[in-house]
């Protein structure tokens, strides 16, 4: 049945006035509207692409089409920007609820997981090693890292400082891995590789000379040469992990096993 027998008008032929219009398809599509996650969003692609060193606003403003001027309606600074880009690393993570009989095991899920995070984007450790994380954004997670300590019965002064330890070690670990991804890009290697490309061939080479040292004066150099430089990321971080999480048992209340029972 067609339009006109259901009684539906046929459409009426273009007017004299609509005849001159351009057609749809030369009308630009309208942007998206910059936002501050838009910003961010940038940033993130800039600093992957060129480095904290080559990150600037005039690099995002052209990333994102704008005028520099444009940015400063979302984002304060430049230090304002780095501070939301670190931020953004937060999003979606959050510290489970303190376990006092898994207190280690949450601390190196934690550890993990976050230089996860800070090798998501080139030099991030860098960001984070110049940002002191005390911001409304950040200080739960703070907090939640300070119950972890507590509630496992670290002494206070001990708890105080082991946040800083550990996110300290993180981003010099995520910091070197860093400076060998950049070298492997410069010598045409994959920088999206977190291991160090050379390393392999670097660690024969180191203990080789490590065992050919003279004994006398480098006796545990030789010892130990074998063992050193043998191990991949991964577990380096690991190990450095564990080393840190069993100095920050030792400080842990001894059990009361030796009392005497109490008399009923």
């Amino acid at each position: 049945m067609s339009d006109a027998a259901a009684g539906t008008p046929a459409p009426p032929p273009p007017s004299p006035w609509e005849r001159e219009r351009p057609s749809r398809a030369h009308i630009a599509p309208a942007r998206a509207p910059l936002s501050r996650e838009r910003v961010v969003d940038a940033a993130l692609t800039v600093l992957d692409r060129h480095g904290l060193d080559g990150l600037s606003m005039r690099q995002v403003a052209a990333e994102l089409g704008v005028a520099v001027s444009a940015l400063y309606a979302h984002v304060s600074s430049k230090d304002d920007l780095l501070e939301l880009m670190y931020t953004r690393l937060f999003e979606g993570y959050a510290l489970p609820a303190p376990d006092p009989e898994h207190w280690q095991e949450q601390l190196r899920d934690f550890a993990r997981a976050w230089r996860r995070r800070l090798l998501s984007h080139r030099d991030m450790a860098r960001i984070s090693m110049g940002h002191v994380p005390f911001t409304a954004e950040l200080l739960p997670h703070v907090e939640a890292l300070l119950a972890i300590f507590r509630t496992a019965g670290l002494p206070d002064r001990i708890a105080a400082e082991a946040g800083d330890l550990i996110s300290t070690y993180i981003d010099g670990f995520v910091l070197e891995e860093g400076m060998w991804r950049d070298r492997a890009a410069q010598h045409g290697g994959n920088a999206a590789s977190a291991a160090r490309p050379d390393w392999p061939e670097m660690a024969g080479e180191m203990q080789n000379y490590f065992a050919s040292l003279p004994a006398q004066h480098f006796p545990h150099l030789r010892a130990l040469s074998g063992l050193m430089v043998t191990d991949s990321s991964d577990e380096r971080f690991d190990i450095g992990l564990e080393i840190i999480l069993r100095g920050l048992a030792s400080y842990l209340p001894a059990p009361d096993a030796d009392r005497a029972p109490s008399t009923p």
